[in-house]
């Protein structure tokens, strides 16, 4: 199950890292997909965000500093949901279905960093033993 985990773990983390790659290589694109969207200093914003991502992602994957990792992935996922997919603030109706479906992509993606996190962290547990 070990191995189990630890494949698991490194796909995950891999996503991450892939996806803050991706930030640098289409630079170009989402520069003005984060203009569009009034996010202040575009460029620095998504290299900041590809950073983070490559970073958290790589904690996450081999299992270095993971409580970090996943804290770097959740507040680039919460923020890039507000952000980046608000399907609320979407008039065009076919747009507003592709923000909802990143939007809650999102969301499943928050909840799956949770749920590693929390599988890592669950034998670090800081009870105190009663004395017999």
């Amino acid at each position: 199950m070990g191995l189990v985990k630890a494949l698991g773990r490194a796909a995950f983390g891999g996503y991450f890292v892939f996806n803050g790659i991706h930030h640098f290589r289409e630079m170009k694109n989402l520069k003005v997909i984060a203009a569009s969207k009034k996010i202040q200093c575009p460029e620095l914003a998504l290299q900041a965000s590809g950073v983070l991502l490559i970073a958290s992602g790589l904690s996450l994957g081999l299992g270095i500093k993971k409580t970090a990792g996943a804290a770097g992935i959740i507040a680039f996922l919460g923020g890039t949901a507000v952000k980046v997919h608000n399907f609320w603030d979407t008039p065009e109706l076919d747009k507003r279905y592709v923000q909802l479906a990143s939007f809650s992509k999102n969301l499943a993606l928050i909840a799956a960093t949770l749920a590693i996190g929390a599988d890592e962290s669950a034998g670090k547990s800081c009870s105190v033993e009663e004395p017999a």
